[in-house]
């Protein structure tokens, strides 16, 4: 969905005022969700925009309080879906977090699609055609909050199992930051400055990324912060050379504290195909 771009502020302030009666608060979320918002055109140059203001609609990207303002405004779709019969009758549940929403439902995706459009129109909502899709599973996978769910291989049962593994769009996006991290123009850094920062980011992606059969991503990541750090090394060190001790993660995290993660078969789904 696009909903941090489309909300009503009308309607958003009538939500906060069921829930909130004093009024200086009331004035200030306003005044937030009015603030203007700096952006950068395609030519790199800084420009200041009141879109939201003006429109009445949209809360700021990037605020801490903008998950918060759609998924209170979303309560409006997720109780109307209730209240007006679909889920009994279509046999279909929401799941959602802020603006990012599954509907599951056993062989009335077209009936469903065609209530969820006929109620964002009614709040004032713009949906995402990009993202928006008709998945059957488990022949077909779709992502949600970062993960894959569909049928996927887990090495320790030997089986497939339908549950959610991390998405390779994720993967490749931590890896960019262990790039960015170990960046040879960097090497003037102390290697524990470097081994923290890393630490640091694969210890929070695993915090999220830790249900499912998640061994593969978790190796492929492992695989990743070992060779790029050893680039930053040489980098660091010109003539440096690499025994066999550098390919095995036990060593670099007894010998420099990096952080190798591991995978909990306990977190895996049990369920068969």
């Amino acid at each position: 969905m696009g909903s941090f771009d489309s909300i009503p502020h009308a309607e958003l302030m009538q939500c906060l005022a069921r829930r909130i009666v004093d009024g200086a608060m009331l004035h200030l979320l306003k005044m937030w969700l009015e603030a203007p918002v700096e952006e950068i055109d395609e030519r790199g140059n800084r420009h200041r925009t009141t879109r939201n203001k003006d429109e009445g609609r949209g809360t700021p990207q990037g605020a801490p309080i903008s998950p918060l303002l759609s998924n209170l405004y979303m309560r409006r779709f997720v109780l109307g879906w209730k209240t007006l019969g679909h889920e009994a009758r279509l046999k279909a549940r929401i799941v959602n977090y802020a603006d990012d929403f599954v509907i599951c439902c056993r062989g009335t995706a077209d009936e469903a699609m065609t209530a969820m459009r006929t109620m964002m129109a009614a709040l004032k909502l713009t949906v995402n055609e990009t993202k928006t899709h008709v998945r059957e599973i488990p022949a077909e996978t779709f992502d949600f909050l970062g993960y894959t769910f569909g049928l996927h291989w887990a090495h320790r049962t030997k089986r497939k199992v339908l549950c959610g593994r991390p998405s390779k769009k994720r993967v490749a996006r931590v890896c960019e930051k262990i790039s960015a991290i170990t960046d040879r123009r960097r090497s003037g850094l102390e290697p524990a400055e470097v081994i923290t920062e890393l630490n640091r980011v694969l210890r929070g992606w695993a915090g999220y990324f830790c249900l499912g059969p998640v061994g593969d991503a978790y190796r492929a990541i492992n695989a990743h912060t070992r060779y790029r750090l050893r680039k930053w090394w040489g980098a660091k060190h010109k003539n440096a050379r690499f025994g066999p001790c550098w390919y095995w993660s036990p060593w670099l995290e007894r010998t420099f504290g990096l952080l190798q993660l591991r995978w909990d078969p306990s977190r895996l789904p049990h369920a068969k195909a």
